[in-house]
């Protein structure tokens, strides 16, 4: 095992730890959250915005949490207190962001459980022969089930906590070192195929032409809020992973690749959601999440129903990397909050255990509509938290230099907030449109059973008057 000068453990190469932060960065924010956001947003006028704020904000954030996570060589809690020169106030400061990322993996392993369970379906061929109906329908059985999102968020999580255990090298750096080059695969066979379906140009051309009419203020909230949310920073998963670098490490180069790797991986996954969206007629770009679970699945059917071997594994594939960009990403904020609990070396199995447990628990709780609310206030509850602590224990002091700081934090903060309320948004969306669609189906019964009912009425009288009269008939004969 190597150990760098601390005694504690490191990634083994240089192209490990940018594919370890990589991973980090890259999640169902990126193959899910931007594509919804750009069709939504004015296509490439929204990317514009996106990539100016990732460089103006994003890549210096990152840098300074690579910074923080290497000069500590622990925790973030202690890395925390090792730039503060043990001043309290910020080792409390530290503890906020594992708190946050706890809760942030409770709702995300939910999600993760989802496009496990997609990719199974897709496996065995579960997709064939459906319409829009049965997938919203399937969508809607599924989500209310009270025992099915659990069982998958758990099997999300027991494959999380197992390559975590296997430590920093054997599991970390390993599985990113895997994991990684199979998404990049992926991608390339999914844009590939998305690409050679017809009328695929006007999803391309809808990509790459931007429309600054619909850039509003929201827009540009959104943009920054998507470039901190793909970039994983504020939650300090990259300041953990940073304490694994050698000191070799060029901090900005490693920054700006993962920056790079993060914002290719999210243009890709437009390049294969709005050729196939386009390439069917009616459907809308900026659908929400309900376009991965509901009509992505239909698109893919009736994208390529000449091809049903076609269809199986552009579906297979799809879904497949979803899970691995949420496996990557949940790695990452669980080895946080494990490293927390057990310090900077490899993580204690028992540690790993309990925290994964914890963790199935709170989402179990969580994964209900009511949790929607809770999760937005906490991103409150830590901002103002950090400054009422910071403040009191002069760990911060109201300096311009200071000041700014802080402002700038409680931007990127809201930038957040806007986020994960998006995000949640878009998931009640989906709610009200498996509600909305169930009462349709509902409503049309119902009205067939009172259509048929008012024919057998309006019969009943000539049918009765023709029976009287053959009656007559056969009595007269």
């Amino acid at each position: 095992m190597s150990l760098n000068d601390t005694g504690k453990s490191f990634f083994a190469s240089k192209i490990g730890a940018i594919l370890a932060a990589a991973g980090s960065a890259v999640g169902l924010g990126n193959i899910w959250r931007f594509p919804t956001e750009t069709g939504a947003n004015g296509g490439a006028a929204f990317i514009l915005i996106y990539v100016f704020f990732m460089l103006l904000f994003g890549v210096p954030i990152m840098v300074t949490e690579f910074a923080i996570g290497r000069y500590g060589h622990k925790d973030v809690m202690h890395s925390f207190e090792a730039m503060s020169d043990g001043k309290k106030g910020w080792k409390i400061m530290g503890l906020l962001p594992v708190i946050a990322g706890f809760l942030v993996l409770s709702y995300y392993s939910v999600v993760a459980g989802w496009t496990l369970y997609y990719a199974v379906i897709a496996s065995g061929n579960g997709f064939a022969g459906k319409d829009s109906g049965q997938f919203a329908n399937d969508f809607a059985l599924f989500s209310s089930d009270p025992f099915q999102p659990i069982i998958w968020m758990a099997l999300i999580m027991v494959l999380t906590a197992g390559i975590v255990a296997l430590g920093v090298q054997r599991g970390i750096e390993r599985g990113a070192k895997v994991m990684m080059p199979i998404l990049f695969l992926f991608i390339l066979v999914l844009v590939f195929c998305s690409l050679s379906l017809p009328g695929a140009s006007k999803g391309v051309e809808f990509l790459l032409s931007p429309d600054f009419s619909k850039v509003t203020s929201a827009t540009v909230l959104s943009a920054m809020g998507q470039a901190f949310f793909s970039l994983s920073v504020g939650i300090c998963c990259l300041c953990t992973y940073a304490c694994y670098f050698r000191k070799d490490v060029n901090l900005i180069k490693d920054g700006l690749n993962v920056a790079l790797i993060d914002t290719l991986v999210a243009l890709m996954a437009g390049f294969i959601i709005f050729p196939a969206v386009y390439s069917i007629p009616g459907l809308s770009p900026d659908a929400g999440p309900s376009l991965v679970f509901i009509t992505l699945p239909c698109v893919f059917q009736q994208a390529f129903g000449n091809a049903p071997l076609l269809a199986y594994f552009f579906s297979l594939f799809f879904y497949l990397l979803l899970v691995m960009a949420a496996l990557t990403s949940s790695i990452s904020m669980l080895e946080m909050i494990v490293a927390f609990f057990h310090g900077v070396h490899i993580s204690s199995f028992y540690d790993i255990i309990i925290v994964s447990v914890l963790l199935m628990i709170t989402a179990s709780v969580m994964g209900r509509k009511k949790f929607l609310p809770f999760i937005l206030l906490e991103y409150i509850v830590i901002t103002f938290s950090q400054l009422i602590i910071g403040v009191s224990t002069g760990s911060i002091t109201l300096d311009p230099l200071s000041v700014s700081r802080i402002l700038l934090h409680i931007v990127v903060e809201l930038s957040i907030y806007r986020a994960l309320h998006e995000i949640l948004r878009n998931m009640s969306r989906i709610e009200n449109d498996i509600e909305s669609i169930q009462d349709t189906e509902e409503s049309a019964r119902k009205g067939m059973e009172d259509f048929l009912a008012n024919i057998s009425h309006e019969l009943r009288t000539p049918v009765n008057v023709i029976s009287g009269m053959s009656t007559l008939i056969l009595k007269k004969e």
